[in-house]
């Protein structure tokens, strides 16, 4: 996807315009009139307005990484995004009756990798083959003796 749209797509969901449709987890998530125009099973989906704003910031940073590498900012596009669990910090609440309960946030790796968009390279022009069957190419390939 390209940079700019993606950052576009991005401040919609900040500003309750555009719904990021729900496809896999599905669970206990309502439903949205807005889904449907994404086509979402079930027109299922949210405005998840703080992973937004993460995920936003990240690919501003991205943007500023490759300007730093002197890229053009308009020819970017992001050729691969992957988010994995990270270990929880784990701390503790205390409970009534002297119990102590578990606290655990869910932090998460997230990677982002952006390239520039290439020009197509233009194909050779070719010279026009004779056509030749199968017979006559037999025939040429073998050597007259004697």
């Amino acid at each position: 996807m390209n940079v700019q749209k993606c950052l576009k797509v991005l401040d919609d969901v900040l500003a309750f315009k555009a719904v990021i449709p729900f496809v896999k987890f599905t669970g206990g998530i309502g439903r949205k009139a807005m889904a449907k125009q994404c086509k979402a099973p079930g027109s299922k989906g949210r405005w998840p307005v703080k992973a937004t704003a993460v995920y936003k910031k990240l690919v501003k940073n991205a943007i500023a990484n490759a300007e730093a590498e002197q890229l053009d900012p308009e020819t970017l596009y992001i050729s691969h995004a992957q988010v994995n669990r990270a270990p929880p910090g784990r701390r503790r609440t205390y409970r009534a009756h002297g119990r102590i309960g578990k606290y655990a946030s869910q932090p998460a790796h997230i990677e982002i990798i952006l390239k520039q968009k290439e020009e197509p390279v233009k194909k050779m022009e070719e010279e026009e083959r004779v056509k030749i069957s199968k017979k006559d190419a037999a025939r040429r390939r073998f050597v007259k003796v004697g």
